[in-house]
């Protein structure tokens, strides 16, 4: 089968768009986007109680493009845990890299609009000391690429993006789209993403970074009040209908019906990130009554924060983080250990500290961060 080649002159789409066709699902996709940003309004520390997500959402937008990294390992590993192999290590590595990249155009958001030099700042983050890092981080592509099967030739290709020589022309017309005004938020993110990863600017981390925008734009455009919003689970877990509807809009011109996936795939996302953040706070709540009383110390909310940020860690961490005496932390991780809030994940060895887990933390997380 011929490959597909990008839609040229066809973006922007709106005038194209089969609004009837999209009421019914922009709505429940608003509403439950408002309900989860009704809850982000209700915490009062969204950043440490919600960083676990943030990692899961790292894990699951890499391992749509191959990585086998788990939340545990990347946890584990931050932890003081090497991994069973190179190949995992490396995998772990572009996690991080993602959560880094996200982190580094937030800052560029107190300060700029999204715009191209904040995407070039995320993507050489991402790929910095990672298997891409001979693939011009920061810069755009100067040659041609193509989207199939690994070592496949350009005539076995499923998809080729936007020839190099038009790129710059390109990406100059999407970053004047994010501040068009548009007829609904939601149908323009879907169709920045969908022409971000149509053009394929970068020679790799093209699908993470794409990914990487939702909650940017999201956050940029007022949905939304801290970037916290984790779309990757339902692209990852519906990868053929993610991948075939993308692929339509340049072959057929489809943008409605990925206006309809993405918008679904929004609304089904919202409430599942409603579920987890609910049920993190009722955890935080909980034990906002229990630690106090289990550790008989003034420092008993100082360290539930910490642990809420970092749900695997070494001992030694958690003293050096909170800024307490070694005495002092010890004494608190042995009371919360005998409380059952926290889990011996490896013990200490001579001079090596023990590392402790969170368990219902990280069950409330992602089930494969589980010890």
């Amino acid at each position: 089968m011929a490959p597909v080649y990008y839609h040229t002159g066809r973006f922007p789409p709106e005038g194209r768009l089969d609004w009837p066709a999209l009421i019914p699902f922009i709505g429940p996709a608003a509403a439950a986007v408002a309900r989860y940003d009704g809850t982000l309004a209700a915490i009062p520390n969204p950043r440490i109680l919600l960083a676990p997500l943030m990692t899961r959402e790292a894990v699951l937008s890499s391992r749509i493009e191959g990585t086998q990294a788990t939340m545990g390992e990347v946890l584990g590993f931050e932890a003081g845990q090497e991994p069973d192999s190179p190949a995992r290590r490396d995998d772990i590595w572009e996690v991080l890299n993602y959560r880094a990249a996200m982190r580094r155009a937030e800052e560029m958001l107190g300060k700029l609009p999204l715009s191209q030099r904040v995407i070039r700042e995320a993507h050489s983050v991402l790929l910095s000391r990672v298997r891409g890092e001979g693939k011009l981080p920061g810069e755009y592509r100067k040659t041609p690429n193509w989207i199939g099967a690994p070592g496949c030739s350009l005539e076995e290709a499923k998809f080729v993006p936007i020839g190099a020589d038009r790129l710059p022309d390109a990406m100059s017309a999407w970053e004047r789209y994010i501040h068009q005004e548009s007829p609904d938020r939601l149908i323009k993110l879907a169709i920045l993403h969908a022409e971000f990863e149509a053009l394929h600017p970068f020679l790799d981390g093209n699908g993470r970074l794409g990914r990487m925008l939702v909650p940017l734009l999201l956050w940029q455009d007022g949905l939304i009040r801290e970037p916290t919003f984790y779309i990757s689970a339902y692209f990852e877990v519906h990868r053929d209908g993610y991948y075939d509807s993308l692929l339509a809009v340049s072959r057929d011109d489809d943008w409605t019906g990925w206006c309809r996936f993405f918008l679904e795939a929004v609304r089904l996302q919202a409430e599942d990130n409603l579920t987890k953040a609910k049920g993190i706070i009722s955890l935080y709540e909980d034990l906002k009554r229990r630690v106090p009383e289990l550790t008989r110390s003034r420092y008993a909310i100082h360290s539930l924060d910490w642990i809420f940020g970092h749900p695997i860690f070494r001992a030694s961490d958690f003293a050096a983080g909170t800024g307490m005496s070694g005495r002092t932390a010890r004494r608190i991780l042995d009371a919360l250990c005998e409380g059952d809030v926290l889990q011996v994940f490896v013990p200490g060895s001579g001079r090596r500290t023990s590392v402790l887990a969170f368990p219902d933390l990280l069950s409330l997380t992602d089930s494969e961060a589980e010890i």
